[in-house]
């Protein structure tokens, strides 16, 4: 495995022309505007484009914007006590960010913690390297770091024997790969499966990664 290379564009060009060129943005109801507001803030370094007594609009980056807010009643929550957790059953289950190195995803993991914000899942997919947050709402985000140089080997690990025995993948601790970062090892080095397993504990892999608070 590699260190992450730069990625191309977001609208690179290609075959694939009835496709959309990038994900633009995503709405949310929400009785809790002003902590998702803050939240997001927080975790993406957003800023509010627009709002009124009704809309919070957010952006990131170059976009207008990427995250819209449709304020509800507080009442409202409480007609639907067990909405947050509709995702571990059924429907949208994630959105997934990149980040474009695993040292970008540690400091980012590092300074949520010192803000109080914590993932509830760190899984070594195979693939991927992630951190999965959950916003105010339950609405969960995976951080993610390719673990591989280009694309290319990285959709090609799917097809591999290794994959298809463990196709969730190896659960670890990022504080220990924050501190083999910050002791100098090999970025590359950490995005191996089971880097993240501290010495002396044994890795938990495939469907033993799964429990309530990681489903």
């Amino acid at each position: 495995m590699a260190q992450q290379d730069e990625r191309t564009a977001e609208r690179t060009p290609g075959p694939w022309d009835e496709a959309p060129d990038f994900l633009a943005h995503w709405v949310v109801k929400t009785a809790r505007r002003r902590e998702m507001t803050e939240w997001y803030a927080t975790v993406f370094g957003a800023r509010v484009v627009h709002e009124d007594s009704e809309l919070t609009f957010l952006s990131w980056d170059h976009e207008h914007h990427r995250l819209a807010l449709i304020g509800v009643p507080g009442f409202v929550r409480f007609l639907f006590p067990f909405a947050r957790y509709r995702r571990k059953i059924y429907g949208v289950d994630h959105l997934a960010v990149q980040f474009l190195s695993i040292e970008k995803l540690l400091d980012t993991y590092e300074r949520l913690k010192g803000r109080g914000i914590d993932p509830v899942w760190a899984i070594n997919h195979g693939p991927t390297t992630s951190l999965y947050y959950e916003d105010p709402d339950g609405i969960r985000l995976e951080f993610q770091v390719d673990n591989f140089s280009t694309i290319e080997e990285t959709a090609a690990f799917f097809g591999t024997e290794a994959f298809e025995k463990n196709p969730i993948g190896t659960m670890f601790d990022p504080d220990y790969l924050l501190a083999r970062l910050r002791r100098g090892d090999d970025p590359a080095d950490l995005l191996v499966p089971g880097a993240g397993t501290p010495p002396g504990q044994k890795p938990r892999t495939n469907k033993k990664t799964i429990t309530w608070k990681t489903l």
